[in-house]
């Protein structure tokens, strides 16, 4: 028996072993392919061609309880509490123009707001900022770019 006769005979079967588990077609679909892919990773030292269907059953209930595990992980997982208000004091020390910037720049995305901060609070170069989120210069331009644009249209309606 091949692997590709495997596949034949026992993809749909594995599919449906799986749905039975993870309660989704889609998930189910990928913990079975990952299941194949490992056996065709292994296929070489495989003993018994007949004991594939053992492999790959095994694998099939393995994957589907990573899934389910992360999965409840997800659900109970409660991010630190990050306040989203800044402390009296803070807001005490800064101009109202101040605020209204820090303000706009929390309705910024992530990204964006990270290349406005490091770039006109850190007094970083466009390098360093790529260099520092992982991101091309060119993509730092960009961002920066639209970053500005959305803090003028904030900061205009305000």
């Amino acid at each position: 028996m091949t692997l590709e006769d495997l596949y034949r005979n026992q993809q749909m079967r594995m599919v449906r072993l799986a749905i039975l588990l993870v309660d989704d077609p889609a998930t189910a679909e990928d913990v079975v392919q990952e299941a194949f892919t490992g056996l065709y990773r292994n296929w070489s030292q495989l003993r018994d061609s007949k004991a594939a269907v053992g492999y790959l059953r095994t694998a099939v209930v393995n994957g589907s309880r990573s899934v389910l595990r992360r999965r409840k992980t997800a659900r109970e997982y409660q991010p630190p509490h990050q306040p989203d208000a800044r402390s009296a004091e803070s807001l005490a020390m800064l101009s109202s123009e101040h605020q209204a910037i820090v303000a706009a720049l929390g309705h910024l995305p992530r990204r964006q707001r990270e290349v406005l901060v490091l770039r006109y609070y850190g007094n970083m170069s466009e390098g360093e900022i790529a260099e520092a989120t992982g991101v091309s210069k060119g993509t730092v331009k960009s961002t920066a770019s639209r970053a500005l644009e959305a803090l003028q249209k904030q900061l205009g309606n305000a």
